[in-house]
């Protein structure tokens, strides 16, 4: 009977004192795609390559969303510009008010200052039962940030 309590606390013993490596999952993690970390980030233009790659630039601080479809699809929203400072256009030279364009993405404007806001355009791709509904011709550019007018000093 001693010899059985002996080799079973002996048993216990070794059982309890061994390491078990399933019980470290760093041990066997391995990163399959290190080498692809970091390339996921978002490409933002300058406020020169958005200027030179835009169909039309305005400045306007009356900008606001006119519609969205935010739940009903693909998002896109429906911007309104009551006034806008035309700073450059390769087809339009005259624009009639309230003037509207479509953005892929939510614009950050700053609600509460109301301050001018660069405002890169391109022309319209897609969106046609829309664009002729509204008379909508542009869309935001789609790597341009929104950029404040900087006064001159």
């Amino acid at each position: 009977m001693k010899n059985y309590s002996t080799l079973l606390a002996f048993i216990l013993i070794a059982f309890l004192s061994c390491e078990k490596k399933y019980e470290r999952p760093d041990y066997y993690n391995k990163d399959l795609f290190e080498h692809e970390r970091g390339t996921n980030q978002a490409y933002v233009m300058s406020k020169d390559e958005a200027f030179e790659a835009s169909a039309m630039v305005l400045s306007s601080s009356q900008i606001r969303v006119s519609d969205s479809s935010k739940g009903r699809g693909k998002d896109f929203f429906i911007y309104k510009l009551d006034s806008a400072k035309i700073l450059k256009t390769t087809r339009d030279s005259v624009i009639s008010y309230p003037f509207s364009f479509i953005s892929e993405q939510r614009l950050k404007l700053d609600k509460k200052n109301q301050e001018p806001v660069y405002i890169y355009l391109e022309t319209l791709k897609g969106y046609k039962f829309i664009a002729e509904e509204r008379k909508i011709k542009y869309q935001w550019l789609k790597a341009a940030p929104v950029y404040k007018v900087e006064k001159d000093k």
